[in-house]
């Protein structure tokens, strides 16, 4: 069997979409914070997306059931995070407030 010509660090495809899905999401949760009116809740929603984000930069969850039904909110437009408050993508709310 011949050596792999890529680096080691290459990932793989499904990685690779896993982190454009991650990005994308990041983006959009970044311009929905943009119309939120209000300076300071404004500055919270960004830091608190931030330091999710951040948290969970090492998490590698590979597709399981509860994945696939995230991603189908995510492909109709509905972000949801687990346990504090749901943001939806194209109308700007917050559950739980």
């Amino acid at each position: 069997m011949a050596a792999s010509r890529l680096p080691p660090a290459t990932l793989t495809l499904k990685q690779f979409i896993r982190r454009q899905q991650v990005l994308l999401l990041y983006r959009r949760i970044l311009q929905t914070i943009r119309q939120v009116p209000n300076d300071s809740d404004r500055k919270y929603l960004k830091d608190w997306a931030r330091e999710e984000f951040k948290r969970n930069k090492s998490a590698t969850e590979e597709a399981s059931p509860t994945t696939e039904a995230q991603d189908l909110k995510e492909a109709n437009g509905i972000v949801t995070t687990t346990g504090v408050r749901s943001i939806l993508v194209r109308e700007f709310s917050l559950d739980g407030l």
